[in-house]
């Protein structure tokens, strides 16, 4: 995989400017190492060259192959974006995001990997950018190669890319409000292995916005948005304030309205193209068994 850029600053060195662009010692390492070439002016080039400004530099990344352990498993993909950089995929609940020892294969990486192998593209390693819960919904980003993975990490970790839920709620629902930010820590509950809950000390910082859509008497509908990434973060915040999610067993929420998962769907990512700098917005739309639970 090739990448270009013209030197836009006064003499530095070639490792410097290109780790201005995002590329790692580690990628710098892949590249001097495993096949890959560092070109200037179309000349071949080490890192410690210097350059300067109106120089073209290019950098051929060698391809990753496959990872063996990742199995394929077939599998329909809705697909709401891709290019040669990116994959995202509107992602069904019931299927885990990537293997553990409780779902081994028959997950979104594995579905992914299958998707791969189907196109027979070069690089077949799964880079997960955004996770879901086994039975959350929704928008759900891989990188093709590992390039393309950091710099979608960097802005994951920056808070430059935006992730936008829907939930449904129930609880004490007299205690939500039109819009508030929800800042608890997180941490391990000591009784169980899985389950989180908003502590006082130690634990996690997590903050969560949410927005209220609308309410009836035993539900509410609310827009969230993520600040943060913690494990079960939407789910352990709303239980926090009182209002669980419906469907969510877990942390609390009634189980009795139709829904047999929590009500919970990641409808829209707000990102910066890596590459391209372009602004991209993608959505998916609310599951059917949201949409009933709501009407």
């Amino acid at each position: 995989m090739r990448f270009t850029w013209i030197v836009d600053v006064e003499n530095t060195t070639l490792k410097k400017f290109l780790n201005k662009q995002g590329v790692s010692r580690r990628l710098l390492a892949k590249i001097k190492y495993q096949g890959g070439t560092l070109l200037v002016n179309k000349q071949v080039r080490n890192s410690t060259f210097e350059v300067k400004e109106g120089d073209s530099v290019t950098i051929i990344i060698p391809d990753e192959g496959e990872h063996e352990t990742m199995l394929p498993y077939e599998s329909t993909l809705d697909i709401i974006y891709e290019d040669e950089h990116l994959l995202v995929v509107n992602k069904p609940t019931e299927v885990a995001s990537i293997p553990s020892q409780y779902h081994k294969t028959g997950t979104m990486a594995n579905y992914v990997k299958h998707y791969y192998n189907q196109q027979d593209y070069d690089n077949r390693i799964i880079h997960v950018v955004t996770r879901l819960d086994r039975d959350t919904t929704g928008l759900m980003m891989f990188a093709k190669h590992g390039f393309s993975h950091a710099m979608m990490d960097k802005q994951l970790q920056s808070g430059e890319m935006k992730k936008y839920y829907s939930a449904i709620v129930g609880g004490d629902l007299s205690r939500l409000k039109e819009e508030e930010t929800i800042d608890l820590r997180i941490g391990r509950d000591e009784s169980s292995i899985i389950k989180r809950t908003v502590v006082e000390e130690g634990g996690q910082h997590a903050i969560t916005d949410y927005k209220l859509i609308e309410k009836t008497d035993e539900t509410a509908q609310v827009d969230v948005q993520l600040h943060t990434g913690r494990t079960h973060q939407i789910r352990v915040h709303f239980q926090g304030i009182g209002c669980p999610l419906i469907g969510d067993e877990l942390y609390g929420g009634n189980i009795d309205k139709g829904i047999n998962r929590q009500a919970l769907h990641c409808k829209r990512l707000e990102f910066l193209h890596p590459f391209t700098g372009e602004q991209i917005v993608l959505t998916a739309p609310l599951p059917e068994d949201m949409q009933e639970l709501l009407s």
